[in-house]
């Protein structure tokens, strides 16, 4: 397996290291974190414990956070550079790493883009440098519904059926922003029309069908009903065929974790090792969320 890489903070040496505790989930993805300030100074030996259990289990949860923007975004920035999303009508004022995630509308206006992850995906898959991670941090949330889904690519590639393994071995398959944009799922929300200087920065790109993970090796899966538009050099109908079989195994049961969201929870998921489905709620109960975005490193 290769090392586990991170950047540590040359001001962090002194800092005092926090009494915190890595639980994992039953299912077989997930893990909460549990007695950790993130509204603290982190040292680099309680980095590198959380660092390792976001690579162990995707998905972890760090509940009760009660952390501003600015603390959301310097706790991300240590795990690398932070995309800026192409909606810019919908990211927080001031600080636009920071894409609201909200089905409110104030003054005739939405706050934040009200049906992110209608559709499994992996976020920015549709970018050269797709997303590392995505870190979400709850502000406002439903008394019902709202869960986030979470399918697990790894163990969808392991229980992938020979024929299915053989037919997708070494080809690559085509993503998009704009595969299944306009399309509509929950109702009440909607999706701005994009600009023209807004869809050159979501042009189509070709990405492995299988990736290896760049720090633990394992691979994974890496298509998705809501970015993923064709495989390469298949003829459409055979691509569409194989890609429905796709979709239909990554989320069988065995590899979903539902997360039922708690106050002030902020929890940090892999996109190189999972999808993610928003499970949406009822219009009329306020949701309001704020994501940030950690690049990556291109699919191989």
């Amino acid at each position: 397996m290769p090392a586990v890489s991170f950047s540590p903070s040359s001001t962090t040496a002194d800092v005092a290291s926090q009494s915190f505790e890595v639980r994992p989930f039953s299912d077989a993805v997930g893990a909460e974190i549990v007695g950790l300030d993130l509204s603290r100074p982190i040292n680099d030996q309680d980095f590198s414990r959380i660092h390792r259990a976001h690579l162990d289990h995707h998905v972890v949860v760090f509940r009760d956070q009660r952390i501003s923007p600015e603390q959301h975004i310097a706790f991300s920035r240590r795990f690398g550079v932070l995309q800026i999303h192409v909606l810019k009508q919908f990211l927080l004022v001031g600080h636009p790493e920071i894409l609201i995630v909200s089905n409110i509308i104030e003054n005739g206006q939405s706050i934040g883009l009200g049906d992110a992850g209608k559709f499994w995906h992996s976020d920015l898959s549709y970018k050269e440098l797709p997303s590392l991670g995505s870190m979400l941090h709850a502000q406002e949330l439903p008394s019902e519904g709202g869960d986030t889904l979470f399918g697990d690519m790894h163990k969808a590639l392991d229980g992938l059926p020979d024929a299915l393994r053989k037919a997708i071995e070494g080809r690559s398959a085509a993503h998009s922003y704009t595969a299944r944009y306009s399309e509509t799922k929950f109702e009440g929300n909607w999706r701005p029309t994009l600009t023209p200087e807004q869809l050159a920065q979501v042009a189509e790109v070709v990405h492995p069908i299988v990736r290896t993970h760049p720090e633990t090796g394992r691979k994974a899966l890496f298509v998705s009903e809501g970015f993923t538009t064709r495989i390469v050099g298949l003829p459409e109908d055979e691509s569409r065929a194989i890609l429905a079989e796709l979709y239909a195994h990554s989320v069988r049961p065995e590899n979903i974790y539902r997360h039922q969201w708690q106050p002030h929870d902020l929890v940090f998921w892999d996109n190189r090792s999972l999808i993610h489905l928003a499970a949406g709620c009822p219009s009329h109960l306020r949701r309001k969320l704020y994501r940030t975005t950690i690049q990556g490193d291109a699919p191989f």
